[in-house]
Protein backbone atom coordinates (compact mmCIF):
# COMPACT_ATOMS: atom_id res chain seq x y z
CA UNK A 1 0.00 0.00 0.00
CA UNK A 2 1.38 3.22 -1.07
CA UNK A 3 0.02 5.14 1.71
CA UNK A 4 2.48 3.76 4.27
CA UNK A 5 5.32 5.34 2.45
CA UNK A 6 4.30 8.55 3.22
CA UNK A 7 5.49 7.42 7.05
CA UNK A 8 9.35 8.07 6.96
CA UNK A 9 8.79 10.70 4.19
CA UNK A 10 6.66 13.11 7.10
CA UNK A 11 9.50 12.16 9.63
CA UNK A 12 12.06 13.72 7.89
CA UNK A 13 9.90 16.84 6.77
CA UNK A 14 8.53 17.07 10.17
CA UNK A 15 12.24 16.83 11.42
CA UNK A 16 14.01 19.04 9.73
CA UNK A 17 11.13 21.79 9.82
CA UNK A 18 10.82 21.50 13.43
CA UNK A 19 14.85 21.42 13.76
CA UNK A 20 14.87 24.42 12.13
CA UNK A 21 11.44 26.18 13.70
CA UNK A 22 13.76 26.00 16.98
CA UNK A 23 16.89 27.64 15.64
CA UNK A 24 14.41 30.14 14.00
CA UNK A 25 13.00 31.14 17.92
CA UNK A 26 16.43 30.42 19.99
CA UNK A 27 17.74 33.43 17.52
CA UNK A 28 14.80 35.52 17.27
CA UNK A 29 15.16 35.74 21.41
CA UNK A 30 18.39 35.94 21.14
CA UNK A 31 19.45 32.52 23.16
CA UNK A 32 22.27 32.21 20.74
CA UNK A 33 24.35 34.96 19.00
CA UNK A 34 25.39 33.42 15.23
CA UNK A 35 27.52 36.50 15.05
CA UNK A 36 29.96 34.99 17.45
CA UNK A 37 29.81 31.27 16.37
CA UNK A 38 26.98 28.73 15.06
CA UNK A 39 24.94 26.51 17.27
CA UNK A 40 24.75 23.30 18.28
CA UNK A 41 21.45 21.51 17.48
CA UNK A 42 21.42 20.85 21.36
CA UNK A 43 22.41 24.73 22.55
CA UNK A 44 19.66 26.31 20.77
CA UNK A 45 16.85 23.64 22.43
CA UNK A 46 18.77 24.10 25.82
CA UNK A 47 16.86 26.61 26.95
CA UNK A 48 13.04 28.32 27.52
CA UNK A 49 10.87 28.18 25.21
CA UNK A 50 12.34 26.35 22.25
CA UNK A 51 13.43 23.63 24.74
CA UNK A 52 9.82 23.05 25.16
CA UNK A 53 9.44 22.38 21.47
CA UNK A 54 12.60 20.85 21.19
CA UNK A 55 11.62 18.03 23.37
CA UNK A 56 8.09 17.87 22.24
CA UNK A 57 9.81 17.56 18.34
CA UNK A 58 12.17 14.93 19.86
CA UNK A 59 9.13 13.21 20.92
CA UNK A 60 7.22 12.26 17.91
CA UNK A 61 10.33 12.05 15.98
CA UNK A 62 11.10 8.97 18.33
CA UNK A 63 7.79 7.16 17.99
CA UNK A 64 7.93 7.88 14.37
CA UNK A 65 11.66 6.52 14.09
CA UNK A 66 10.71 3.52 16.19
CA UNK A 67 8.33 2.47 13.02
CA UNK A 68 10.12 3.03 10.93
CA UNK A 69 13.69 1.61 12.38
CA UNK A 70 13.99 0.00 15.75
CA UNK A 71 14.11 0.78 19.69
CA UNK A 72 17.53 1.74 20.48
CA UNK A 73 18.13 4.37 17.70
CA UNK A 74 14.84 5.99 18.81
CA UNK A 75 14.79 6.11 22.33
CA UNK A 76 18.09 7.80 21.73
CA UNK A 77 16.16 10.50 20.21
CA UNK A 78 13.52 10.58 23.15
CA UNK A 79 16.84 11.17 25.34
CA UNK A 80 18.72 13.53 23.84
CA UNK A 81 15.53 15.81 23.63
CA UNK A 82 14.50 15.71 27.09
CA UNK A 83 17.82 16.10 29.00
CA UNK A 84 19.25 19.06 27.73
CA UNK A 85 23.04 19.46 27.70
CA UNK A 86 22.71 22.48 30.36
CA UNK A 87 20.93 20.26 32.52
CA UNK A 88 22.25 16.74 32.66
CA UNK A 89 25.06 16.36 30.01
CA UNK A 90 25.24 12.59 30.89
CA UNK A 91 22.08 11.37 29.67
CA UNK A 92 22.18 14.26 26.99
CA UNK A 93 25.32 12.44 25.65
CA UNK A 94 24.27 8.56 25.93
CA UNK A 95 21.16 10.19 24.02
CA UNK A 96 23.49 11.37 21.21
CA UNK A 97 25.55 8.19 21.30
CA UNK A 98 22.45 6.03 20.82
CA UNK A 99 21.10 8.00 18.10
CA UNK A 100 24.08 8.84 15.80
CA UNK A 101 26.40 6.16 16.40
CA UNK A 102 24.39 3.02 17.00
CA UNK A 103 21.58 4.93 14.16
CA UNK A 104 24.90 5.18 11.83
CA UNK A 105 25.38 1.55 12.03
CA UNK A 106 21.84 0.34 11.67
CA UNK A 107 21.94 2.92 8.49
CA UNK A 108 25.33 0.54 7.20
CA UNK A 109 23.15 -2.22 8.14
CA UNK A 110 20.52 -1.24 5.81
CA UNK A 111 22.52 -0.33 3.16
CA UNK A 112 23.72 -3.54 2.90
CA UNK A 113 20.57 -5.34 3.46
CA UNK A 114 18.78 -3.35 0.68
CA UNK A 115 22.03 -4.20 -1.89
CA UNK A 116 20.98 -7.89 -1.32
CA UNK A 117 17.29 -7.66 -0.91
CA UNK A 118 15.52 -4.84 -1.77
CA UNK A 119 13.52 -4.93 -5.02
CA UNK A 120 15.72 -4.40 -8.84
CA UNK A 121 14.12 -1.51 -9.68
CA UNK A 122 14.46 0.28 -6.74
CA UNK A 123 18.08 -1.04 -5.81
CA UNK A 124 19.67 0.92 -9.02
CA UNK A 125 18.89 4.00 -7.35
CA UNK A 126 18.34 3.16 -3.37
CA UNK A 127 21.81 1.91 -2.40
CA UNK A 128 23.96 4.38 -4.25
CA UNK A 129 22.18 6.90 -2.24
CA UNK A 130 22.19 5.35 0.68
CA UNK A 131 26.20 4.83 0.41
CA UNK A 132 26.71 8.29 0.08
CA UNK A 133 24.27 8.90 2.72
CA UNK A 134 26.34 6.84 5.42
CA UNK A 135 29.40 8.12 3.84
CA UNK A 136 28.76 11.38 4.26
CA UNK A 137 27.38 10.89 7.95
CA UNK A 138 30.35 8.80 8.76
CA UNK A 139 32.57 11.83 8.04
CA UNK A 140 30.76 14.48 9.12
CA UNK A 141 30.86 12.44 12.62
CA UNK A 142 34.61 12.10 12.27
CA UNK A 143 34.33 15.89 11.44
CA UNK A 144 32.84 16.82 14.69
CA UNK A 145 34.65 15.27 17.07
CA UNK A 146 37.92 16.52 15.21
CA UNK A 147 36.63 19.91 15.11
CA UNK A 148 35.50 20.69 18.36
CA UNK A 149 38.12 18.94 20.34
CA UNK A 150 40.59 21.20 17.97
CA UNK A 151 38.68 24.66 19.26
CA UNK A 152 36.82 25.18 15.67
CA UNK A 153 33.35 24.74 17.43
CA UNK A 154 31.43 27.20 14.57
CA UNK A 155 32.79 24.57 12.22
CA UNK A 156 31.82 21.52 14.23
CA UNK A 157 28.49 22.85 14.70
CA UNK A 158 27.62 23.20 10.98
CA UNK A 159 28.86 19.37 10.81
CA UNK A 160 26.64 18.31 13.19
CA UNK A 161 23.29 20.42 11.48
CA UNK A 162 24.70 18.40 8.32
CA UNK A 163 24.85 15.57 9.88
CA UNK A 164 21.13 15.81 11.10
CA UNK A 165 20.23 16.34 7.72
CA UNK A 166 21.59 13.58 5.95
CA UNK A 167 19.82 11.29 8.50
CA UNK A 168 16.38 13.02 7.95
CA UNK A 169 17.13 12.23 4.28
CA UNK A 170 18.09 8.42 5.08
CA UNK A 171 14.68 8.34 6.89
CA UNK A 172 12.92 9.51 4.28
CA UNK A 173 14.25 6.91 1.68
CA UNK A 174 12.53 4.14 3.47
CA UNK A 175 9.58 5.00 1.48
CA UNK A 176 10.89 2.55 -1.17
CA UNK A 177 10.58 -0.28 1.34
CA UNK A 178 7.03 0.65 2.86
CA UNK A 179 5.34 1.11 0.08
CA UNK A 180 5.36 -2.08 -0.80
CA UNK A 181 3.84 -2.58 2.41
CA UNK A 182 0.64 -4.46 1.81
CA UNK A 183 -2.66 -5.53 4.05
CA UNK A 184 -4.83 -8.49 3.99
CA UNK A 185 -8.68 -8.50 5.33
CA UNK A 186 -9.49 -10.99 7.64
CA UNK A 187 -13.55 -12.13 7.02
CA UNK A 188 -14.94 -13.93 9.42
CA UNK A 189 -18.69 -15.35 9.54
CA UNK A 190 -20.45 -16.43 12.17
CA UNK A 191 -22.18 -19.25 10.70
CA UNK A 192 -23.02 -22.99 12.92
CA UNK A 193 -21.10 -25.16 9.80
CA UNK A 194 -18.69 -23.81 7.95
CA UNK A 195 -15.58 -24.55 5.92
CA UNK A 196 -12.36 -22.66 5.60
CA UNK A 197 -10.60 -21.45 2.65
CA UNK A 198 -7.69 -19.58 1.77
CA UNK A 199 -7.14 -17.66 -1.42
CA UNK A 200 -5.25 -14.45 -2.71
CA UNK A 201 -4.09 -13.78 0.87
CA UNK A 202 -7.20 -13.86 2.18
CA UNK A 203 -8.93 -16.53 4.93
CA UNK A 204 -12.14 -16.79 3.77
CA UNK A 205 -14.95 -18.72 5.96
CA UNK A 206 -18.28 -20.22 3.88
CA UNK A 207 -21.48 -21.50 5.46
CA UNK A 208 -22.09 -25.08 4.10
CA UNK A 209 -25.29 -25.86 3.29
Amino acid sequence: MWAWALLPVFLAVFGIIGMWAVFAIAVFNNTVNITEEVPFISTCGSYNPQSCLFSQICNICSVLAGLVLGFISSIGISILGNFQQSIVMGAHLLGVFLTFFLGLAYFWVQAWLSYHSLLSHDRKWVVPVRVILCSLCTCLIICIFVLYNTGFRSEAAICEWALVMCFFAFFAIFAAEFRHIDCHKLTVQNNERKSTSYANGVWAIQEIH
